[in-house]
């Protein structure tokens, strides 16, 4: 099958390849000269040749402008169509529609094939295939795009081009919701090691447990994606500050967001107070250990930060290790700029990245994944009751979490909150509710800013579709006064939410299945 390489960041080819590849020293040149930068796709036919259209194809400026995660999606994809094409004995450049009809029949319907997709699978793989042949129509590379397309209104009402066979079962996307009681719930299984009956069982390691803990805290109650708080700086979490606060304001760079614009966040302060514990602990023994081994100094690339100044549009300013020096906005950092950004200790260099590996280096944002999935096996496998796991879909023990799943569990929370303050702390009437809201906009507005959506619809629609059609006043209604500010847990709200809507996990503190679970 066709096979997808990446180039690596120049802290590997700089090591590993001078050993592995005798009498080729020179290739990190080459690949400069080649155009090729870290990060980029390389396609591997079965029979061990590199395409060079392919090649330039991930060098063009329509492939280079997705983030790093849509690279790494669409790149896999087109290698799935590669293998099946090559099974034909077809070229890429020589296919017809028929192909890939039967290609979508194969991937979607065909009874022998045990990996079928859904129809959202199959809608970004022919987004994937629809960004190559575009390309090669355009380049004249092939004469005929083999994607049929047709023009549709997006959801800003603009005229755009998309695939004409996207499918008709896609969901708008894969949307998890968990309460907060099931988040502490999967945090204190999953991540610390707990047993069903509440306890850490004997032998729990908790390797970086408080790391692990203080980012998914994050995640919950800021709402920040993956890649935005798992590429924060040091400096740019909030501080606590001596007079308190329920939240705690920052800035998430523009580098990135998905929008590419500056955005707002807040976390909750208990969230703040375990970063700093976990950055003052295991995340200092760290950085020490890295130090006493000089990595840091060995580390190519790397770049120490002189100054960040204070003006409208701040600069980030550094020297390089081999003597250059450079300065870039904040906001037009890229994650992997962020991993080679260094300050002088008072014991060597430090990274300013803020999460890191047990051996003191930055930890990859895409590797949050697999903590989450080792969370989640863990819950599967303390919480299930024995001969149940995987057995009955309908009877759901263990919560389900991905670091996505934090986001979509914020936007709930923070429009049943949102209902509360305003129905409830203010005691508004039916009129002067109209006309708060009016004043300061409504909830759903307020989460949509939290999220950074460009689109009411898209928070509405995909992120807080179990309750878009619930009436939270009356949902909430009962208190028989004014909730006072901090507000108690609201976990007898969110499991009425879970009972009445479908999606959303909720589990109680003894472990009894989870409600509205799919």
């Amino acid at each position: 099958m066709w096979r997808v390489f990446w180039v690596p960041q120049d802290a590997v080819r700089a090591g590993v390849r001078r050993r592995v590849l005798a009498g080729w020293d020179d290739l990190p040149g080459r690949e400069d000269a080649a155009g090729m930068q870290a990060g980029d796709p390389i396609f591997l036919s079965p029979d061990y040749g590199v395409d060079p259209l392919l090649g330039l194809y991930v060098q063009s400026a329509t492939f280079r402008k997705y983030t790093a995660e849509t690279k790494r999606n669409y790149a896999t994809d087109i290698a799935l169509l590669l293998t099946f094409l090559w099974g034909r004995g077809r070229a890429w450049t020589d296919v017809a529609e028929r192909d890939l009809e039967d290609y979508e029949h194969w991937r979607r319907f065909a009874p022998n094939n045990p990996d079928r997709v859904g129809g959202t699978k199959w809608d970004r793989e022919l987004a994937a295939f629809a960004s190559l042949y575009g390309w090669a129509v355009k380049n004249g590379h092939v004469t005929r795009n083999p994607v049929a397309m047709k023009q549709v209104r997006s959801r800003n009402g603009e005229v755009v081009t998309a695939p004409a066979a996207r499918a008709k079962d896609a969901r708008p996307s894969n949307v998890h919701w968990l309460t907060p009681r099931t988040w502490r719930r999967w945090i204190d299984v999953g991540l610390c090691g707990h047993g069903r009956d509440g306890v850490p069982e004997p032998g729990w390691a908790g390797r970086l447990e408080d790391r692990n803990v203080a980012f998914t805290r994050l995640l919950v109650s800021s709402g920040l994606r993956r890649a935005e708080g798992g590429s924060l700086l040091t400096f740019e979490v909030p501080r606590q500050r001596l007079d308190g606060g329920r939240y705690y304001r920052g800035k998430v760079a523009a580098g990135v967001t998905r929008s590419k614009k500056d955005r707002a966040f807040y976390v909750a302060a208990a969230a703040v107070g375990e970063i700093e514990a976990y950055a003052d602990s295991s995340r200092a023994w760290a950085v020490a250990q890295a130090q006493r081994k000089g990595l840091y100094e060995r580390l190519p690339g790397a770049r120490v930060v002189t100054e960040v100044t204070r003006r409208v549009r701040p600069v980030v300013r550094w020297r390089g290790l081999d003597g250059s020096s450079g300065e870039c906005p904040p906001g037009e950092l890229t994650v992997r700029e962020r991993a080679l950004l260094f300050t002088e200790g008072p014991r060597g260099l430090e990274p300013l990245w803020l999460w890191l590996t047990e051996q003191g280096m930055p930890f990859g944002v895409h590797s949050w994944e697999g903590v989450f999935r080792a969370a989640n096996e863990r819950c599967e496998r303390v919480l299930t009751p024995p001969g149940r796991v995987g057995l009955d879909p309908h009877q759901v023990f263990a919560p389900y979490a991905t670091p996505h799943s934090a986001r979509h569990s914020f936007a709930l929370y923070m429009l049943v909150v949102l209902n509360v303050l305003m129905d409830q702390k203010y005691g508004l009437t039916a009129e002067e509710r109209r006309d708060f809201r009016q004043l300061y906009g409504d909830p759903w507005f307020m989460v949509q800013q939290l999220l950074g959506h460009a689109s009411r619809d898209t928070t509405v629609d995909r992120y807080l579709a179990p309750v878009a059609d619930l009436n939270l006043r009356s949902m909430l209604a009962g208190a028989p006064e004014p909730i006072a500010a901090p507000m108690p847990e609201l976990d007898a709200v969110f499991a009425r939410v879970a009972r009445e809507s479908d999606g959303i996990q909720d589990v109680d503190g003894i472990g009894q299945s989870l409600a509205g679970a799919p």
